[in-house]
């Protein structure tokens, strides 16, 4: 009888022990998670060797939820945001996890918790190709990877990972192109895989994902037409922004409440469907070639909200009996071709309605407003593609003509400036004898212009971010001795980059709030400006708060011209400073040309550049070129003040370098 009592005992003991040496796994298994994440201080209450995870209180950044002895949730939220300005694919320092993470290994101890439902790991540096072995994690549900530094292709056989409804992968390094396999999840719900660099065109098997509420693929390299959504009867949610969508826009879902579709090449008119969206709230289609006149019945859909329209190629006049809806609480309109009167809901913020219309030929506020024939002419240029391509072909053969008979130009140089020497000095000749009253000097002076303007026609470098280190090092951390000058626009520093190039540096003041994106756009349109009389906008640098929401200041990086500004030789004392009349001349022929170009050679014109002799600037040739232009991009308010003294300043830090 005892041995039987024995026997009992021995494997009540078991039972007991068998549940407690489960639980002790799985709790070594997140001990050494958070090994591998090197030590995280997120995973701080872990550290005491008798802590359980499953009752650590959660909080916004940790979160263990545990039923019975199966870990069912596991969120981890760190605070490794920064982004280096370009990632090969290998650790960064102080960045990503080290040199010694393997991404591998990390995810076969995570697929080890094979009750998991739940994986949010965020911002911990994570970096490598995300592994096949994923998929081992049948149990989960929900998998939000974002903000780290994952790359190649979205491994496949996620798609045999059947209950899972929710996919966030956003912010990090993900090529090739869209996957085709997402119509193999039975239960998608959320896709995002914004910011990434994906290429290629959107699958239409993406369509057969019957279940998707929210589709976000923004911040991409996506080309191609956007599918036809329509079979995505719950489809709440479309973000395609930021990519190069070239395509007309499809029609879109009955139950849609936000489609976000802003910078792209998306043209064609906006579909009349689009007028009867009555769930939509939310609507940007910004910053494509949308042609025709936006649906009237756009404005009065019962729930919408907020309207952008803005940067397309619209035309046409908006009827008068436009209604808008009482929800409506943004419109933007500006920079397009639409003519006539403005709807009377449109006119004017009433009821706390914000409405933009600037840069059309409306009847209303001219001052902000183009001449008829602007939008007039414009129209008649839209074509359609077959056009484009005939005038695309016409261009490309006036270029090749233009190219031999340069050619040709340069190959006879030699003799055409031996005939035009003599006819000079024949010329030169004939009005030192003549009773016009026109010296030869002034003559001479005059010719000079020609070879003048031909100084300085270099190719300039293209526009590139810089980071606030590299500006502190070119300026040693902007000591007095590099500071040039300050006003209203901002400080002005002379740098010196790591090459020897020399820079101007303009600490930008701004009186408006911009988020980053909308910053970083508007420093992209100045970028692209570029004249041989323009000073070159080399780059910029955004300081932003420590979470990116707002900017605290800009920094505009300009090629460096020693020579000064104009107002510096006009009001000059000394002799040595006055310009000849040939130099006038030249300053004047190369602003001109800068104004035109500003005035005629971009779309929309940059019309609000306010000229001084100050913000001229000239090289060691004399040749002239205009700076601070088109800041209104950025700024309405740039040009409130005058500049105090930075013409001055700059002068003298110069003559004091030589």
């Amino acid at each position: 009888m005892a041995w039987h009592l024995s026997i009992l005992v021995m494997a009540t003991t078991c039972l007991m022990l068998f549940p407690v040496s489960k639980q002790s796994s799985k709790i070594e298994l997140l001990q050494q998670l958070r090994k591998q994440l090197e030590y995280p201080r997120q995973l701080d209450a872990w550290g005491s060797p008798s802590s359980d995870p499953c009752y650590t209180q959660p909080t916004a950044v940790l979160a263990v939820t545990c039923e019975g002895n199966a870990i069912t949730e596991l969120k981890i939220i760190g605070d490794r945001i920064t982004k280096p300005p370009k990632f090969s694919g290998y650790s960064v320092p102080n960045v990503t996890l080290s040199e010694s993470f393997i991404l591998d290994s990390f995810v076969t101890t995570l697929a080890r918790l094979t009750t998991l439902r739940v994986v949010i790991l965020v911002s911990l540096g994570i970096w490598g190709p995300l592994p096949d072995k994923l998929h081992r994690l049948s149990s989960l549900e929900v998998l939000d990877l974002s903000s780290n530094f994952l790359y190649g292709l979205i491994p496949p056989k996620l798609s045999v990972m059947s209950k899972l409804h929710t996919v966030t992968l956003d912010g990090n390094y993900f090529n090739g192109s869209v996957p085709d396999w997402l119509d193999s999840f039975s239960n998608l719900t959320v896709l995002r895989l914004q910011s990434n660099r994906l290429m290629g065109s959107i699958p239409a098997s993406i369509a057969k994902a019957t279940m998707l509420t929210e589709l976000a693929l923004a911040g991409n390299s996506i080309s191609g037409d956007v599918p036809n959504l329509g079979n995505l009867s719950k489809l709440e949610m479309l973000d395609f922004r930021d990519n190069e969508l070239d395509g007309e826009l499809p029609e879109m879902p009955t139950a849609v409440v936000t489609i976000l579709l802003s910078k792209n090449s998306l043209k064609g008119e906006i579909p009349e469907q689009f007028g009867q969206l009555n769930q939509l709230q939310h609507i940007d289609l910004s910053f494509n070639f949308l042609v025709g006149s936006p649906p009237v019945k756009l404005f009065a859909l019962p729930n919408i909200s907020y309207l952008n329209l803005a940067a397309n190629m619209l035309s046409g006049s908006l009827s008068s009996s436009l209604t808008c809806s009482s929800t409506l609480g943004f419109v933007d309109l500006s920079t397009n071709r639409l003519t006539g009167d403005l709807p009377s809901c449109l006119n004017g913020n009433l009821n706390n309605k914000v409405v933009k219309f600037e840069g059309n030929c409306f009847k209303v506020d001219p001052a902000h407003q183009h001449e008829g024939k602007y939008c007039q002419q414009s129209h008649k240029w839209r074509g359609s593609s077959k056009d484009v391509g005939f005038v695309v072909t016409v261009v490309c053969i006036l270029f090749i003509v233009l190219v031999v008979f340069l050619v040709l130009m340069v190959s006879n140089k030699r003799s055409c400036q031996e005939v035009l020497s003599k006819q000079l000095f024949l010329q030169k000749h004939t009005q030192d004898n003549s009773t016009t009253g026109m010296s030869s000097e002034l003559l001479v002076n005059a010719r000079c212009v020609p070879q003048a303007v031909k100084l300085g026609t270099h190719i300039q470098p293209s526009h590139r971010m810089f980071s606030l280190e590299e500006l502190k090092e070119a300026t040693k951390i902007f000591e007095r001795s590099a500071f040039l000058g300050e006003g209203a626009i901002g400080k002005l520093y002379k740098g010196k980059l790591e090459n020897g190039t020399l820079i101007a540096i303009r600490c930008l003041a701004l009186h408006q709030r911009y988020s980053i994106r909308n910053l970083k756009l508007r420093l992209d349109l100045l970028g692209k400006l570029r004249h041989p009389n323009l000073v070159c906008l080399l780059g910029h640098c955004i300081d932003s708060t420590i979470d990116e929401s707002s900017v605290k200041r800009v920094f505009l990086v300009y090629e460096y011209m020693p020579g000064g500004t104009l107002a510096s030789y006009l009001y000059a004392s000394s002799p040595e400073k006055t310009l000849k009349w040939c130099h006038r001349l030249q300053v004047l022929i190369a602003i001109a040309k800068a104004v035109h170009f500003l005035h005629t050679g971009i779309v929309p014109g940059s019309l609000y550049n306010r000229l001084k002799t100050s913000s001229i600037l000239l090289d060691e040739h004399l040749s002239a070129k205009l700076s601070d232009y088109g800041l209104s991009i950025i700024t309405e308010e740039i040009y409130k003040h005058e500049v105090i003294g930075e013409g001055k300043r700059y002068l003298q830090n110069n003559a004091a370098e030589t």
